[in-house]
């Protein structure tokens, strides 16, 4: 079985699979009124986590940094959640054919995590919340597969219209923000829906929202051992600046030898102080 080197709290040998699902987010989310919400990323060691796309325009995660032993980890984290928090830019991605399901529980490598949902009473897929000012977005028909549900939180004075054209086809639509999407109002709205466990699985402009509005309960960071470089990039946070800074406090640090390609990198998890 292949295994990380877990460093804190505890040096030990454990298994790279369960690594995140031993974390039990389903009991910790239980423990609190508020929705626990808790983000993901991989980054160089220079912080680049999505470098320009070769094929044309946007960023994309860079092919040196991204390897299957962090995907297990992240789908990890995917599994354990009620909601899943992506972008209009995500379904246009999809749309485009460079985007896919965000939890794979359909590839035979995590049929595992599928049968972990039906055993914890959970649909195969978690709901999926769209934040979009635009509403410029396409619907996949697999996007409401299975009863799935989506909830759009967009910026005040949508089009009527495209409201009711997307809430006729997947799902409802809430207005959480003035000019943008409002991380405090965004996280009420679906404490008042009933969701608990909530995975941000989109970029940095959301997790700043995340930050300012003080609602993100706990990062997942992999850095890969490589130095990249170059220039437009995003890093894990965009927006201005914290003010108070948000602490951050180290819950658990592990060492994978393996990946990417021998290198090494590290799993780091923190809760928001």
């Amino acid at each position: 079985m292949e295994t990380v080197r877990q460093l804190f709290p505890v040096a030990r040998e454990v298994p790279l699979q369960g690594l995140y699902l031993s974390h039990d987010l389903r009991r910790t989310a239980q423990t609190s009124d508020e929705p626990y919400i808790y983000a993901n990323f991989i980054a160089s060691v220079d912080g680049r986590i999505a470098i320009p796309d070769p094929r044309g325009k946007g960023l994309i995660v860079p092919e040196q940094t991204a390897n299957e032993r962090d995907w297990r980890l992240f789908q990890e984290l995917a599994a354990q959640a009620d909601l899943i928090i992506s972008s209009g830019r995500y379904l246009r991605d999809w749309a485009d054919g460079k985007a896919q399901e965000i939890l794979q529980v359909d590839d035979p490598r995590f049929s595992d995590l599928r049968d972990w949902r039906r055993k914890q009473g959970l649909a195969p897929q978690p709901d999926i919340a769209i934040l979009s000012g635009s509403l410029r977005f396409p619907i996949p028909d697999v996007l409401t597969s299975g009863g799935r549900k989506v909830v759009v939180f967009t910026t005040a004075d949508p089009d009527p219209e495209r409201v009711a054209e997307i809430e006729a086809r997947a799902g409802r639509v809430f207005v959480a923000g003035e000019q943008s999407v409002d991380g405090a109002r965004m996280a009420g709205m679906i404490k008042e829906l009933g969701y608990r466990l909530v995975y941000s699985a989109t970029g940095p402009k959301v997790l700043h929202l995340l930050l300012e509005a003080r609602v993100l309960d706990r990062l997942y960071m992999t850095y890969a051992s490589r130095l990249l470089g170059g220039t437009p990039f995003a890093t894990i946070v965009d927006g201005a600046l914290l003010a108070p800074a948000v602490d951050l406090r180290i819950e658990q640090i592990s060492l994978d030898p393996a990946a990417p390609d021998g290198l090494g990198q590290m799993f780091v998890v923190y809760d928001c102080a």
